[in-house]
């Protein structure tokens, strides 16, 4: 319902007290006969009291009035005039007029009283729900938004906007959203000031009002409150690219000095083959030059292979790995870098066992990112195995998933360790003087997850370490359809 300006609602309840007062004087006048005029008086202090209660003290006052004067002329001796013949009848009359017009002054003060007391509960609650809402909230443009909602609804206003400054940007949260300033309203502005500065500004538009301390005091610790959260904002956001910045720096460091130490040696293995190799002083068996050739080879596919890494890690960070995905057997994979493999191994003194069934369905993958895949799981298995041991590849498939295992029988990892195997430059406890930079496992990690697969690092119950990893059997709702000629596993 509709608030009717002061001058009507002071009117109204004039008008209504009268009508009370008038109600409880009919009443009265059909018990005049029965009801000594003490009693009467004391009855007429009713209507006085309601008026007073729901109306104000203007109300009250008016009922008191009007009470003094019907007593006067219906109540007392001679009746329908206002001539009072007993002294002791004036004095009912003054002490009538001055209890109600107390009694109306006291309820008013109640009344006026109980809705301070309604409105700073209110208030307050208000106050609460803002700084529930505020809290734990680090962008400026929902704090903005927040404080809007708040302000339109506390407030008897037309139109609230906040200014505040997002990521360097100028942000306006308004309530209503609709643009436009309303006609002929006052607009207030307040500053949204903290120690480090302005950090924007309140304007509302609101009917023309009395000045009302109080509610400027309020709009005042709201705006207090609301910096605060905007500076609190503010400084989270720093920490945040303090952190980012500091974690960037990290990573970088970890880059060059793992990448450093990994090129360091391929390269000088290959300038010792390379000027060996063309140094015309030089005499070679061939025995000895073909095992040059060998090592010029081997040092120049691992550096290839750590460029493919660090490109991939790179791919994988900025979610621009694109896959190029066919329908290929694993095992098909698998062989085309079998041959590498088991130079991996033959020069470690490992054996490199391969167990992957030629009947295994067929799998949705880039065959280029699983061959890395492979040769990064595998050379991590080789390289912790000590010589003589068994490093097995493993697969099996149900009618959802293909399960590729890469044991070994090296030493476990610490159980503590074990969830971060997969973490970019994690190293491996009491394995930091290994020749790695730490992506290997990071990167497959990212190529299994693209492909919707998954991976996994157990220590074996008899000595070792397993990987396993899944691939899903079903891409675009579609599977694997075998050659003419093969069965199903």
């Amino acid at each position: 319902m509709k608030k009717l300006p002061p001058p009507l609602n002071l009117l109204l309840g004039v008008v209504l007290s009268s009508a009370i007062v008038l109600i409880c004087s009919l009443v009265l006048l059909q018990l005049r006969g029965t009801l000594n005029t003490a009693i009467i008086a004391l009855l007429f202090l009713i209507p006085v009291v309601v008026s007073a209660t729901a109306w104000g003290l203007p109300a009250g006052v008016t009922a008191s009035i009007l009470s003094f004067l019907i007593f006067n002329y219906f109540f007392l001796s001679p009746f329908l005039t206002f001539r009072v013949e007993h002294p002791q009848d004036i004095l009912a009359m003054i002490v009538l007029l001055g209890v109600a017009i107390l009694i109306s002054s006291l309820m008013a003060n109640a009344q006026r009283r109980l809705k301070q007391v309604q409105a700073r509960e209110h208030e307050a609650l208000m106050l609460y729900e803002m700084s529930t809402e505020l809290a734990g909230r680090n962008d400026e443009p929902a704090i903005a938004r927040i404080l809007a909602n708040h302000l339109a609804r506390l407030f008897n206003t037309q139109r609230v906007e906040v200014a505040v400054m997002s990521s360097g940007k100028p942000f306006t949260a308004a309530a209503p959203e609709t643009e436009g300033t309303p006609a002929g309203a006052v607009l207030t502005e307040l500053p949204l000031a903290s120690p480090r500065g302005n950090l924007g500004t309140i304007r509302i538009w609101s009917v023309p009002t009395e000045h009302d301390p109080q509610a400027e005091q309020l709009l005042k610790t709201i705006a207090s409150q609301a910096s605060l959260a905007l500076d609190t904002a503010s400084l989270d956001a720093s920490e945040r690219r303090a952190h980012l910045l500091e974690e960037s720096e990290r990573i970088r460091s970890a880059i060059l000095s793992s990448v450093s130490h990994e090129l360091r040696t391929p390269l000088a293995s290959i300038q010792a083959a390379v000027t060996s190799l063309y140094n015309p002083a030089l005499e070679l068996e061939p025995a000895a030059r073909a095992e040059l050739e060998t090592l010029l080879q081997e040092e120049t596919d691992h550096m290839i292979q750590l460029v493919g890494n660090l490109l991939n890690m790179s791919r994988i960070e900025a979610g621009a790995l694109n896959l190029q995905r066919q329908w290929n057997s694993l095992s098909e994979i698998l062989d085309g870098c079998a041959k590498r493999l088991h130079r991996m191994a033959e020069k470690q003194g490992v054996r490199l066992v391969m167990d992957i069934p030629e009947e295994l369905p067929l799998v949705a993958v880039d065959a280029v990112l699983m061959e890395q895949v492979f040769f990064n799981l595998v050379g991590n298995s080789i390289k912790f195995a000590p010589a003589g041991s068994e490093v097995r590849i493993s697969g099996e498939a149900d009618d959802q998933v293909m399960q590729v295992t890469i044991s070994n029988q090296g030493p476990p990892i610490d159980e503590d360790h074990l969830p971060h195997v997969f973490e970019k430059f994690y190293p491996s406890p009491g394995k930091e003087t290994v020749r790695g930079a730490g992506m290997g496992l990071s990167i497959c990690k990212g190529i299994l997850e693209a492909h919707g697969g998954s991976i996994s690092a157990t220590n074996l119950n008899g000595g070792g370490v397993a990987f396993t990893f899944t691939l899903p059997l079903v891409w675009e709702n579609t599977r694997p359809t075998l050659p003419a000629g093969e069965g199903a596993p």
